[in-house]
């Protein structure tokens, strides 16, 4: 009888320790007993469960960040690159997301990649690299809507880094350089113009004068002479080349 009675306690003793269950704060305990599942979430602290009659799937209530490998996307000027994102969603209904759904991180994994091609499929290649706020808001709006029957809940999907092939890098490369060049062209050429008006206003302030351009040709002696060079300049007056084509013509 002593045997018999030590190995009872010994069995309740090891139901009561089953039974004794605790759950963190960001977990929830989806109770099936006898395989129909209990109405509420139990956790979290100490809770029990009455193995073998009861069976607890722990649901973890934490924002979850979801890497999604890179996916061969063909956008909308048909152009193949290689884009992957990071997809952050957390389990609001732990009951939908054990119930109706086998295992929700897959699912939305998969999910996560469909969306994402087909989005990003629709849009061009200039969208996609500088719109990405945009195409990720978009992309998180398609994934909350068909994982809201599971209990899910995405907050956010942003495009990490797209991935252009090799031809289409060194073709932009030279799209980027020849627009550097164009721009340097324009200013130059900006440059240019307004150095012309300047020359003809001074041009007009000159000839207003006739002995500034003498105090200008003594100007430019006296810089000459600072450079220590034996370089002597005589203006001849364009008068005199007149006088003479005049004559040639007149003969």
């Amino acid at each position: 009888m002593p045997t018999i009675s030590i190995t009872i306690l010994a069995i309740l003793l090891f139901l009561v320790l089953n039974w004794i269950k605790i759950l963190k704060e960001y977990e929830r305990g989806v109770i099936f007993r006898l395989g129909r599942v209990l109405g509420k979430p139990k956790g979290p602290g100490l809770i029990f469960v009455l193995y073998p009659i009861d069976r607890m799937v722990k649901i973890s209530l934490r924002l979850i960040v979801l890497d999604v490998p890179p996916q061969d996307v063909i956008t909308k000027d048909n152009v193949s690159v290689k884009v992957n994102a990071v997809v952050y969603f957390r389990v609001m209904d732990p009951l939908a997301s054990v119930i109706q759904v086998e295992n929700f991180l897959f699912a939305t994994s998969q999910e996560a990649q469909t969306t994402l091609r087909s989005i990003l499929g629709q849009a061009s290649l200039d969208e996609l690299l500088s719109e990405r706020e945009r195409l990720g808001h978009m992309v998180q709006e398609v994934i909350d809507q068909n994982t809201d029957p599971w209990g899910v809940k995405v907050t956010q999907v942003a495009v990490k880094a797209v991935d252009l092939p090799q031809e289409m890098q060194r073709a932009m490369a030279k799209q980027a350089e020849a627009e550097r060049e164009k721009r340097a062209k324009i200013i130059h050429a900006e440059g240019e113009e307004q150095a012309a008006a300047k020359l003809a206003q001074a041009a007009g302030k000159l000839a207003l004068e006739p002995t500034a351009m003498q105090l200008r040709y003594l100007q430019t002696l006296t810089e000459i002479a600072s450079e220590r060079n034996s370089t002597l300049i005589f203006p001849l007056p364009v008068e005199l080349f007149s006088a003479w084509m005049k004559r040639g013509s007149q003969e």
